[in-house]
């Protein structure tokens, strides 16, 4: 990607795309592709897929300290650095210093930010699951939030689109809580996951273990792109894939964009406000700051495609304040930055396997198994614990080298024990859905402003009852099936969490069929403002249990071709 300019005479666009990540990138691809032409602006420095990952070929030991934080690492990234990986010398490089773009808490969240060309989009966990009818109905239901204004028939040809795009590697189950996807072949099962998969399978009934879905090329098939091949097993992933083996906007979609012509990528570019015409009731486009000189610029455009996270993405509305929105653009509802969901996580088990000695595996996989939801989904799933319901994460593995350290072993007995494969283990991690809860929000502290000048983003928000029940059964299952599935030392974990942790912000701008609840209609369009259209979390209703990066792009391109055809039609 070359063409990286701002001048006096191009001030005008036929699109204005907003963040480069997941969703951004799908944004620019399809409004490229459609013959727009669009300016993509990104808040953070300029990233080149490939030159710019300069972790991605360094060995453990070619690390200061083995890839561990210094204590001068841990007060620049003090909040990020509860995750635990946000500071490795190998991924520190791909997240804000806390101290330089500071935020506030009522009560606890962990917000992990990436302000750079590609966004989280390079450092993601690439789990990617489609939702079903029972997501997308579950509101509705059970009375939590609003009812969604579309249903599964309405995406599931977008899902299709995206997916034959970016490469999901997974193996096809049928099941009506998880519909499948179009799948690269999946990532096998090591011999431990094959056993445990067949015991949870013989003594429970509707579980199913299966190999995690996830953004990887796993086989030799051509994918667009910036020359992307298959994985090569390193999972090395977070430090940005030189092969382009996982999907990112940096490898794929922005590469698509720029290779039509239409696009103009600007960097280093911080939105805070779009313009509103009380007379047209249309945005007439974007102020930035730029984040390197401290200059401000306006640019304008017939459509804005509003792609930041949905945390940022929400902040712009709240300051573009007028006469006609004094509480911020589409505010009408007052659900602005309200109805914050993530999913919550660090419950479930492990235990110890005895046999299998003699096996091994090749290679370091960049994904465990998956265990789709099985709870709240009819017949005896059901429980009057708690709602909704969850799925797990995990996968089986030999201890390494690094556990011989503490033997103190030396000479001939050290590379004997280097050379001897540990036990094995196997664990398993609950991902559970978050209701959507109007207190549970997010605000603007105009007292407290950034080096640009701008608010800084407060948090209130929690975990509640229904979340915390969750977790207990969470917890009471994992044990129940590792235990049964023959292992030994069987412990459950529950960590202290808070949202943010599973790096899924949701809801702050919500999709809904009537204007008072809600603040975008069915095809993510602001309702009082039709031009402006959010693609990022920030549009979700609830949260599902799922991963929710597969949804956001197929919303993307669905939303992009909306608006295409309208800007034609002349409708906005």
């Amino acid at each position: 990607m070359s063409k990286f300019y701002y001048n006096e005479e191009q001030e005008s666009y036929d699109a204005i795309v907003v963040g480069t990540g997941i969703s951004g990138g799908w944004a620019a691809k399809e409004l490229c592709e459609k013959g727009l032409k669009t300016l993509v602006l990104e808040r953070g420095r300029m990233i080149k897929h490939r030159d710019d990952y300069i972790t991605a070929n360094m060995d453990t030991w070619d690390f200061p300290h083995a890839r561990q934080p210094s204590q001068e690492d841990l007060k620049k990234q003090e909040k990020q650095s509860r995750t635990g990986y946000t500071t490795r010398a190998d991924s520190k490089h791909w997240f804000v210093n806390d101290l330089e773009h500071p935020y506030n808490e009522t009560k606890r969240f962990d917000w992990m930010r990436g302000y750079h060309v590609g966004g989280r989009s390079i450092m993601w966990g690439r789990q990617s699951y489609r939702w079903s009818d029972l997501d997308f109905e579950a509101n509705k239901i059970d009375g939590y939030g609003i009812d969604w204004p579309i249903r599964y028939k309405d995406i599931a040809p977008w899902y299709e689109h995206v997916e034959r795009y970016v490469g999901i590697s997974g193996e096809p189950l049928g099941l009506p809580q998880l519909p499948d996807s179009i799948f690269e072949p999946m990532m096998e099962l090591n011999c431990l996951e094959q056993h445990v998969r067949e015991k949870v399978a013989e003594h429970f009934d509707g579980r199913v273990i299966t190999a995690g879905r996830v953004a990887h090329i796993n086989s030799d098939k051509r994918f667009e792109g910036n020359g992307r091949i298959r994985c090569q097993f390193r999972n090395r992933c977070i430090r940005g894939c030189p092969f382009g083996a996982y999907f990112s906007s940096l490898s794929s979609t922005l590469p698509a964009a720029e290779a039509t012509g239409n696009m103009t990528l600007r960097p280093d570019s911080i939105v805070h406000e779009l313009i509103y015409d009380t007379n047209t009731k249309k945005a007439t486009g974007v102020k930035i700051i730029d984040r390197v000189t401290k200059e401000e610029f306006e640019f304008k455009a017939k459509v804005i495609f509003l792609c930041a996270s949905a945390i940022a993405s929400t902040a712009i509305l709240m300051q573009s304040k007028s006469d006609r929105f004094p509480n911020g653009l589409g505010n009408d509802s007052d659900q602005l930055g309200r109805n914050i969901m993530d999913h919550h996580l660090d419950v479930g088990a492990s235990g110890k396997y005895d046999g299998f000695e003699d096996k091994y595996y090749k290679g370091r996989k960049p994904a465990g198994i998956y265990i789709p939801r099985f709870r709240n989904i009819g017949g005896n799933s059901n429980t009057d614990k708690f709602l909704r319901g969850y799925g797990y994460q995990g996968g089986a593995s030999r201890q390494n080298w690094e556990d011989i350290i503490a033997e103190v072993s030396h000479g001939k007995d050290l590379k004997d024990a280097i050379l001897k494969p540990g036990d094995w283990s196997f664990g398993i991690g609950g991902f559970g859905e978050v209701l959507p809860y109007e207190d549970n929000r997010m605000t603007l502290d105009y007292d407290k402003l950034d080096q640009w000048g701008l608010p800084t983003v407060t948090f209130d928000a929690e975990l509640k009852d229904n979340e915390w029940k969750m977790r207990e059964d969470i917890k009471e299952q994992a044990v129940e099936m590792l235990t049964k599935a023959g292992l030994r030392d069987v412990k459950p974990h529950d960590q202290p969490v808070a949202l943010g942790l599973g790096i899924h912000e949701m809801g702050t701008a919500r999709m809904g069929r009537d204007p008072k609840t809600s603040v975008l209609n069915g095809y993510n369009q602001v309702h009082a403002c039709k031009n402006v259209y959010i693609t990022d979390g920030a549009f979700m209703t609830s949260a599902a249990c799922v991963n929710p990066s597969l949804t956001y792009m197929a919303f993307t391109a669905r939303a992009a071709n909306h608006a295409a055809s309208e800007l034609k039609k002349g409708n906005i």
